[in-house]
């Protein structure tokens, strides 16, 4: 593809080279060629933007890291497509390149990739892992392409693939408008090590950008590292958030245990008036001086050996509770507010005990999916209480405290979430994503 102007075009839209990087299905190699392509380009001295489609805390970490800038989520019911409209318009004033990152396959869930593909107008790269291959390449890339409306434009690009032989048979099997974006072979020194709930974070591989690095000179050959289609994104502001939080300090855990924070969320604060100040329930004895504490998710069942040990740390963490500190807890932040967590080997541990009961990871996925809550005692109207995110997790709870209310989810016959309320904590198993209700947000720390 040739390289396209990004001067404004009529009614003032911006056209910026874009992509959206998707697959039949996980794990065919999404994360690692968004990263190697944000790397290569980036290595260049273009300035590139990178959106996460879904919710995940993980993956973004890696491709800020290729990229040197912050990944946003694109997700048309978590974060509503105005946000996503928004956030979109302000990337294309300063980037070269705008690459997003689908999720699952490029046709699932509702809403998909696709959806968010088709909305946008961006073309779509479609990454198969085609090392067992050869036709059927083909006959999925075709299928990607045709199934429910038409992309603005598609190419192809075939991972894992073993000989230059293998990849003409590959290329040659594609059908109608598709281009072939190129073979990549299977790089093992290359690859991005994964556990329980995904890929590793930027900041537990020391070695990442070598990694990128070499993918980036394997892709630096192929067609698919010439500049995308331009996207025309026309000026969508952000919504106003009025300043609730205005000279409130807001204490955010964040360390290896507690590590699953969206940008956006730390954005909303910030625009909230809040002040940010940062501890680590692993490392440190106190609280800072502080208004107000969030408890993000994580892995707390890795650490719980640790964070049991820090009796200082959980002796403030109850002293603040008691003292009527406003809380939030989300998921990994709530399961170290239990009496006890039970790790993956079976080992207990003594957390806060903020709330009663026991936490326990299991083998298999307890819960994924969208989470909506209204909230009732933020003191906001009924019509204006309501608060999305999602719910990824491993673990089950066992408390004698009913919760204050229950999250739905989207899906027909899925399962919402407990949300919990002890005095002026509130936990529950939910990702919220803040700009969804900043106001809710905000009386939740303030402790209305």
């Amino acid at each position: 593809m040739s390289s396209p102007s990004t001067a404004p075009l009529a009614g003032n839209p911006l056209a910026v080279p874009a992509l959206l990087v998707a697959a039949p299905a996980s794990g065919q190699g999404k994360t690692t060629v968004t990263a190697a392509l944000a790397r290569l380009h980036a290595r260049q001295g273009r300035r590139v933007r990178i959106f996460k489609t879904g919710p995940d805390f993980l993956d973004p970490t890696l491709l800020a890291a290729a990229s040197g800038a912050p990944v946003h989520s694109i997700d048309l019911w978590m974060t509503g497509e105005a946000d996503a409209r928004a956030r979109l318009a302000e990337a294309a004033r300063d980037a070269d390149l705008i690459l997003v990152e689908g999720v699952m396959g490029l046709h699932d869930g509702t809403p998909s990739s696709a959806d968010v593909a088709r909305l946008f107008g961006l073309p779509v790269l479609a990454v198969i892992q085609a090392g067992a291959m050869a036709q059927t390449f083909g006959a999925i890339a075709h299928g990607l392409a045709n199934y429910g409306e038409s992309f603005c434009a598609m190419q192809v690009l075939a991972n894992g693939v073993g000989t230059e032989r293998h990849a003409l048979m590959l290329e040659e099997s594609l059908r109608g408008r598709m281009k072939w974006a190129g073979a990549l072979a299977r790089h093992v020194e290359a690859s991005l090590p994964e556990r329980h709930l995904g890929l590793f974070s930027a900041d537990e591989l020391p070695d990442l950008m070598t990694r990128l690095d070499h993918l980036a000179d394997a892709l630096a050959t192929l067609p698919v590292a010439e500049l995308p289609l331009a996207v025309p994104f026309r000026h969508a502001p952000m919504a106003a958030v009025p300043p609730l939080l205005a000279g409130k300090r807001v204490a955010i855990a964040r360390d290896d245990a507690f590590r699953f924070i969206y940008p956006a969320n730390v954005d909303t604060l910030l625009a909230l008036g809040a002040d940010l100040v940062w501890f680590s329930p692993l490392h440190d004895a106190a609280l800072p001086p502080c208004d107000a504490v969030w408890l993000p998710g994580g892995y707390p069942e890795l650490h719980g050996a640790a964070l049991a040990s820090n009796l200082s740390m959980l002796q403030a963490l109850r002293g603040a509770h008691a003292s009527g500190l406003p809380m939030l807890a989300e998921c990994g932040g709530m399961m170290a507010l239990f009496e006890t967590l039970v790790d993956r080997d079976g080992a207990p541990h003594a957390m806060a005990g903020l709330l009663p009961g026991t936490v326990t990871m299991q083998r298999k996925l307890a819960a994924i999916g969208h989470q909506m809550a209204l909230l009732p005692w933020t003191g906001l109207p009924p019509e204006s209480n309501e608060i999305r995110g999602h719910t990824f997790h491993y673990s089950t709870t066992e408390s004698t405290l009913a919760p204050a209310i229950s999250a739905t989810s989207p899906r027909p016959g899925g399962k919402g979430e407990a949300v919990y309320r002890a005095g002026s904590l509130t936990a529950s198993y939910v990702h919220f994503y803040f700009p969804s209700n900043p106001a809710a947000i905000a009386a939740l720390l303030l402790g209305t």
